[in-house]
């Protein structure tokens, strides 16, 4: 689902700076970037179909940094302009950042907020976001990347409005999307924007692809574990944590099955994944009810159960806090956005498990306030022996949580509160 922002029409009406053409696209390459996200606006806007019924821009591709650019698969490539071709662009589009953790060069930098300054609409793809973030361009700005990314986007540039389960935002002049092909759904929206449906609907032809995307990025949250995550040696911990989860142990626990010590396993953990561990089991919990809520019709006392939660009390205080909705509002407002036949039971959760005596996971409050680790574990331990918790389930949208470096634990500069299912906005 994209968002197409309704807050900003003083940015969206800004005119062009003299010497800047609406129809000239300046796309701003870096080296070690990745070659599909890179390769999506030159194909988009560097190709003349004006036979097709699309109107032609004009592509500058520019240098952000010294060449050669090295690329994905050792490729080099040698751009035709530099910084100084960005002046002429109404457009600049960032299609990717080679590391979310360093800094973008400054004067590619200052080239961008100066095209701002001038009217341009500056435009990033997936980890180009990270660009704008560096630039200032996304403070108090709604905003998008990649799932993997959005927790790291969130923890470095707190001020950014980070929504990781929306295709693209656009924020009148400002613009990001997801990955990949949700560049591609970026694009699209843009020559829509600037030429209408009929325009957008035979480029799409062209590249065959759909027109228009429904949903957003909530789908992929699930799949699996960033790749990050899989070559670090703390991968078998946080694995074995996540199919835990409805088991009562604590972060001593985790340290021990690390072989580290408490100090040296937090300053590990916090390096994988910018949250103490405390606070990354309480997430892990919440995106389980998640789950569990958007897959079966457990009610929210068993959901609670089954995501080791001592009460539902607890359980809707932490969602709240988290998704900025209930657990029933979330329930409701997400079937109501699927068509019938596609809602569906999770086939291996057939239990109905009481959520009574169940323990809270470490650091779960119950009713009054948070649980004391070690309480009740044997008790929800053998309570889920016979119904264990399913692998998808397990592992809900995890990697929202464990990015590259970044974490839930910023919830806050997620979503907010707002009616309806969280994450969703109204699409074009």
């Amino acid at each position: 689902m994209s968002h197409d922002s309704t807050a900003a029409p003083d940015t969206a009406a800004r005119k062009l700076s003299g010497r800047r053409r609406k129809e000239i696209v300046a796309v701003l390459l870096f080296s070690g970037g990745p070659i599909f996200e890179s390769s999506i606006p030159l194909s988009v806007f560097g190709i003349d179909r004006q036979d097709a019924g699309v109107p032609r821009y004009r592509l500058l591709v520019c240098a952000g940094e010294d060449g050669p650019l090295r690329t994905t698969g050792g490729l080099e490539l040698t751009a035709p302009h530099g910084l100084e071709a960005i002046s002429r662009a109404g457009t600049v589009v960032v299609p990717a950042w080679r590391s979310i953790t360093s800094p973008p060069p400054e004067d590619a930098l200052d080239a961008l907020r100066r095209a701002h300054e001038e009217g341009a609409r500056i435009v990033g793809l997936c980890t180009g976001a990270f660009v704008l973030a560096a630039a200032g361009l996304l403070d108090g700005r709604p905003a998008t990347t990649h799932w993997m990314y959005a927790p790291t986007l969130a923890k470095r540039y707190p001020s950014v409005h980070v929504d990781p389960r929306e295709l693209f935002v656009d924020d009148g002049d400002v613009l990001t999307s997801a990955g990949t092909a949700a560049g591609i759904d970026l694009c699209l929206h843009i020559v829509r924007t600037d030429h209408g449906n009929e325009a957008a609907g035979a480029l799409a032809r062209r590249l065959v692809v759909p027109p228009r995307r429904s949903g957003g990025q909530e789908r992929y949250l699930d799949r699996s574990l960033p790749e990050e995550i899989g070559a670090d040696p703390l991968a078998e911990v946080v694995a074995w944590a996540l199919e835990h989860l409805h088991e009562q142990f604590d972060v001593e626990t985790l340290a021990a099955r690390a072989y580290m010590s408490r100090r040296t396993f937090d300053r590990r953990f916090r390096s994988l994944t910018g949250s103490a561990p405390l606070q990354w089991l309480i997430t892990q919990r919440v995106l389980q009810a998640q789950r569990l809520l958007e897959t079966s019709d457990y009610s929210v006392d068993e959901v609670a159960g089954r995501c080791g939660f001592r009460s539902p009390v607890a359980l809707r205080g932490h969602f709240r806090r988290q998704l900025g909705s209930s657990p029933a509002a979330y329930r409701a407002a997400y079937r109501a956005r699927r068509p019938q036949g596609e809602r569906q039971t999770d086939p291996e959760s057939t239990a109905t498990p009481s959520s009574a005596g169940l323990g809270a996971g470490p650091g779960q409050p119950g009713p009054g306030g948070i649980g004391q680790p070690g309480q009740g574990g044997h008790a929800a331990a053998a309570h889920h022996q016979d119904h264990p918790v399913p692998l998808q389930a397990r592992r809900t949208a995890a990697a929202s949580a464990v990015g590259a470096s970044g974490s839930l634990d910023h919830r806050d500069a997620y979503v907010g509160s707002r009616a309806g299912l969280p994450g969703q906005r109204s699409g074009t």
